[in-house]
């Protein structure tokens, strides 16, 4: 081939521009590349030399890069494979960890995590990679669980596909009605535990005095009331899920109890004096911040640590407006399945839903669509409909993403009539006269808060980091 596989990257990606680009990135760094644009050349590209790893597409020009890795795994079984993606839905996810993927990427993906990526499968290519053959495929047609395309739900669906082959705690933090225990499903559905019992408990909802005996069971005169043995919740989990809902509504004598549990995997009912092993996976949820309660003594640290071994924060959906549109339709289809009207929903109504402030998160506007499935009049919702059913409520400065797009052409047109740029500069120019006050902005929507301004503009932290630095902004400044 006349250079070395041990620095030898092929790349399956039929976007020009992209490949350029990666190409470019991956030679600074001393990588020899090899691109091809379909899954013909990929294959025999493989069966005439070898390589430190693969970079592929997902959609190529001759079909599903990621549905025919199959064949890849035969010629090169340890070979480290990066997925990329413009299909940036949950179910891509999981099925680019299925396929045993070393790295997932939706586009657009951050190039200095793609090439760190890179860097990472080929030092790691002599190592045997884990075996997961045993582990059962999802049933062709199942429907994932969650609805969205948008950046802010990219780095959700990267955590989900990382923890559904291991057992580790899971902690998923978000408003009221984000979704929190659709992703818990989700990891129970989509992992290693699908076969097990997935046991769901609102710890907000059981009384006080009786949280320990829920979770752990009791047995017979136990307490007042107690007439027979009761099996609790993590017995009736064992070898599957347990999904602790809103975990910052336990009380403190049930927190020590649920670390002791924890930390040992034995349980012991109250009243009884025999432990009990148990074999449960952990994922628990809270919609309050934990970090002053920890700080006022009501809730444990040492808890909050055990729980917090892979932490997933849900965005609100004022920060994922453009998966409005998507949830709506999806809820829609829901409502006609439920027995409710089948409806459709136009551009315009889609929107004017956009502009909405959500308070209520997904499970508001789930509530809303089913509202207007029951009650419109009409097959096809228009923004009149809308208004009529359930108002015209417009978010604080809440523009819908189709008017900031349509805003931004004549902001782009004046700036480029008053400053005239030189030819060949126009891009860059471009960027620096934008990028700023995008930043500003951004920062002031989060309150200085570097991560989630990163996840509002779907860049790197580190990125993000960079550009602030070379901007000169003080991110302190937009502190609340």
């Amino acid at each position: 081939m006349g250079s070395s596989p041990d620095k030898t990257v092929l790349l399956v990606e039929d976007d020009a521009a992209i490949a350029t680009v990666i190409i470019a990135a991956l030679e600074d760094e001393g990588f020899d590349i090899a691109h091809c644009t379909s899954i013909a050349a990929r294959n025999r590209l493989l069966g005439e030399g070898t390589y430190a790893a693969m970079l592929t597409d997902v959609m190529l020009e001759d079909g599903d890069g990621l549905a025919s890795l199959s064949a890849v795994r035969e010629q090169a079984p340890r070979m480290p494979i990066i997925v990329l993606s413009a299909q940036n839905t949950l179910d891509t996810a999981v099925r680019a960890s299925e396929s045993e993927a070393f790295e997932y990427f939706p586009k657009p993906f951050d190039l200095d995590e793609l090439v760190h990526a890179v860097r990472q499968a080929v030092g790691q290519q002599s190592q045997a990679k884990e075996d997961v053959a045993d582990a059962e495929p999802e049933p062709e047609g199942a429907r994932m669980p969650l609805v969205g395309r948008s950046p802010a739900m990219q780095s959700v669906y990267r955590m989900i596909t990382r923890v559904l082959r291991n057992d580790l705690t899971v902690l998923i933090t978000g408003e009221s009605g984000t979704g929190k225990e659709l992703v818990a499903e989700a990891i129970h559905q989509l992992g290693s535990r699908r076969t097990g019992p997935f046991v769901a408990v609102n710890t907000a909802a059981i009384p006080a005095d009786l949280v320990e005996s829920e979770l752990f069971g009791h047995e017979k005169g136990a307490f007042t009331g107690a007439i027979a043995q009761a099996i609790g919740k993590f017995e009736q989990a064992n070898g599957g899920t347990l999904f602790l809902d809103e975990i910052g509504d336990m009380p403190s004598e049930a927190q020590t109890r649920l670390l002791r549990a924890l930390q040992s995997g034995r349980i012991r009912r109250v009243g009884g004096r025999q432990e009990i092993a148990v074999n449960v996976r952990i994922i628990a949820a809270t919609n309050r911040d934990l970090a002053p309660m920890i700080a006022a003594g009501t809730f444990r640290e040492d808890l909050f640590y055990r729980l917090n071994v892979v932490p997933i924060e849900l965005p609100p959906l004022r920060e994922r407006r453009e998966d409005i549109g998507a949830l709506a339709q999806h809820f829609l289809i829901l409502a006609a399945e439920d027995g409710l009207p089948r409806r459709s929903l136009g551009p315009e109504a889609i929107a004017r839903l956009e502009q909405r402030s959500w308070r209520g998160n997904v499970r508001e506007l789930r509530n809303v669509v089913y509202r207007l499935a029951l009650m419109a009049r009409e097959d096809r919702i228009d923004a009149e409909t809308l208004a009529d059913i359930v108002g015209d409520e417009i978010a604080p400065g809440g523009a819908s993403c189709r008017e900031v797009a349509e805003g931004f052409a004549p902001a782009l047109a004046a700036w480029l009539a008053s400053e005239t740029p030189q030819p060949g500069t126009i891009y860059h120019s471009a960027l620096a006269a934008f990028e700023k006050p995008l930043i500003e902005h951004a920062l002031g929507q989060t309150g200085g808060n570097q991560l989630r301004a990163a996840q509002l503009l779907g860049i790197n932290r580190n990125t993000l980091r960079k550009r602030i630095g070379e901007l000169g902004l003080e991110p302190d400044r937009y502190s609340n």
